[in-house]
């Protein structure tokens, strides 16, 4: 039975091991970026077997106005079992309805963001980052 945790504490190791079988692309032998990255957030919400981390949705918000969803990762074995939609709806209940919930999608997951209920937007900028 997958269980669901708020800000429930993980190791990078622990984010590294779960963005590798997910297929997600991040730096993830950079322990200490990836420690940051936990550490920075404003709000995580895991997915758990047993004792295994399955899932997580890694945000920074405000909780009043607008909500990035950074992360959104589900072990391989996991996917397309509901997992990383629980996840995405465990983060919007988690901000509110004040909140927009924004994310930015890889090119291989642009047409799951609509199956679970977000609407895609052609307005957005950004300065990639050189490492």
């Amino acid at each position: 039975m997958v269980t669901y945790k708020v800000n429930e504490r993980i190791t990078a190791e622990q984010m590294a091991d779960l963005f590798k079988d997910s297929g997600i692309k991040r730096p993830i032998d950079d322990l200490p970026r990836l420690e940051k990255m936990i550490d920075q957030a404003d709000l995580l919400i895991t997915a758990w077997e047993n004792d295994e981390l399955i899932g997580l949705a890694r945000s920074l918000t405000d909780f009043s106005y607008c909500c990035y969803l950074s992360d959104l990762a589900v072990r391989f074995n996991y996917q397309k079992q509901g997992v990383g939609k629980t996840l995405f709806e465990q983060t919007h209940i988690a901000i509110g309805e004040q909140c927009n919930l924004v994310l930015l999608s890889a090119p291989d997951a642009i047409d799951y963001y609509p199956k679970i209920g977000m609407d895609q937007a052609n307005n957005a900028f950004l300065i990639k980052r050189s490492q």
